[in-house]
């Protein structure tokens, strides 16, 4: 988690009363990265839990990723602004569910600075 992640939260937190944080399952992380996540579901999960501001934290489907959506029935999702898998109408499909919903894409913070897989290149 980087400070670009933090600010994706905060201002996540700020379009309701009560965030729930999806995270993307290990097995889509490297379908869709090409690599392992750098920390196991359950770290991750308890590194999220620690985020003050997050009130609760669910871990997304392997498969189906509008079944734990159509769950919660949110009224807003957050996506950050270079999220791309599984976002391509993904209003229309909760629509055809019957789950009217707002997508709203959340402004990068520096993201010449604090993007993941630049992080990640430095680190390597």
């Amino acid at each position: 988690m980087h400070p670009g992640h933090i600010s994706f939260l905060e201002m996540a937190k700020k379009l309701g009363d009560y965030l729930i944080v999806s995270l993307a399952r290990s097995k889509n992380i490297y379908r869709i990265k090409g690599h392992q996540a750098r920390h196991s579901e359950r770290q991750r999960v308890k590194l999220m839990e620690a985020v003050r501001f997050v009130d609760k934290v669910v871990l997304g489907a392997t498969n189906d990723y509008i079944g734990h959506i159509l769950k919660y029935k949110p009224s807003v999702i957050a996506l950050g602004y270079d999220q791309k898998h599984y976002t391509g109408k993904l209003e229309e499909k909760l629509a055809a569910q019957g789950l009217k919903v707002k997508i709203i894409r959340i402004a990068p913070y520096k993201p010449a600075i604090f993007k993941s897989s630049k992080l990640l290149s430095v680190k390597k």
